[in-house]
């Protein structure tokens, strides 16, 4: 059931050395295609990466930086086209999280990395440093960076009983 996948997912910083098999990662990348989008534009772009030098580079892409990244066998740098939609940030999110989700459900573990707002030196932002190491054309912007693979750490799905339920309101706001 998907709300038992949603409680149990995780960010998972920590991987095990085993590559995440080409059809996981087809059935991961797919679930990003179907993913909606605003007046169905689809101005998200995704690069798999998993040659270990590039998820090193990618690694050091913000500080402070998401190191083990470079442990993860497969990252998946999400961009779009800012030019196409004024909602590319939520569009390219919502897949973002599309991929998460099937990752979990394919027994894989994920992290999101927040590129988009970030620095990787007072000089240069995160998104300029992955544009460059993957040469991304500046029409598109970098959102997130999704780190995946095989969990090596174990984290406790989160408990019904301890969800922020004083966050949820009906018909009108209440204090």
């Amino acid at each position: 059931m998907l709300f038992d996948i949603l409680k149990s997912r995780r960010s998972i910083r920590k991987f095990r050395n085993k590559e995440v098999e080409k059809e996981k990662i087809d059935v991961i990348l797919k679930s990003a295609l179907l993913s909606p989008s605003s007046r169905s534009i689809r101005p998200w772009q995704f690069i798999a990466v998993t040659d270990a030098e590039l998820l090193q580079q990618l690694s050091l892409c913000r500080e402070p930086g998401p190191r083990y990244l470079a442990d993860a066998p497969l990252a998946i740098v999400v961009i779009a086209d800012k030019s196409s939609s004024d909602v590319w940030i939520e569009d390219a999110s919502i897949a973002s999280i599309f991929m998460q989700l099937i990752a979990q459900d394919l027994g894989l573990g994920s992290c999101w990395i927040q590129v988009r707002e970030r620095l990787h030196t007072e000089q240069q932002t995160a998104e300029e440093y992955i544009r460059k190491v993957l040469e991304i054309p500046d029409q598109y912007s970098v959102e997130c960076i999704i780190a995946i693979g095989y969990p090596a750490e174990e984290k406790k799905p989160y408990e019904e009983n301890m969800l922020l339920y004083q966050k949820l309101h009906f018909n009108k706001f209440k204090i």
